[in-house]
Parts: structure tokens; sequence; C-alpha cells
């Protein structure tokens, strides 16, 4: 193999949104993510939406269910 032409493979720290750090190998010193297996849905059983660029209220908003307004009060003559 060709010297001086591969990446440096060492230690790096991954650090999740939740708080959560552990250790690993990467070309990479330090790596963030958004989740992980102590905070992804299908490790935990909880259920958690990831809202990108507000997706998911706008989906809520567009299908929510609207009360509808009051009918007019019939008047009878007679």
């Amino acid at each position: 193999m060709k010297s001086e032409i591969h990446p440096v493979y060492a230690t790096a720290t991954v650090k999740c949104a939740c708080g959560n750090t552990y250790q690993t190998r990467s070309t990479q010193a330090e790596i963030h993510t958004d989740i992980c297996a102590q905070c992804h849905p299908f490790f935990t059983g909880k259920q958690k939406l990831v809202d990108t660029a507000g997706r998911v209220e706008r989906f809520r908003q567009k299908y929510a269910t609207k009360t509808p307004a009051a009918a007019p009060a019939a008047t009878t003559e007679g």
C-alpha cells in the first residue's frame, strides 16, 4: 500500500442532541448527531416526532378537524 494517502483513523467522540456521548473510531475527531440508540423510538419504545422545519406542525394544521360554525336559529312565522 502507498504511504501517506490514507486518512488518520483515530478515536472519536460522538455527541447526541439528547446529551449522550460515547467513544468510537473515525476519521473525524468529534461527531454530532440528532438521534442515538439511547433516544431513538425503535430502541426506547417511546414515540417521538422529529420535526424538520415545522413539517409536522404544518401537517397537523392542514388536517386538523374543524368544529362547524353554529347554525343560525330558524325562525318560524305563522
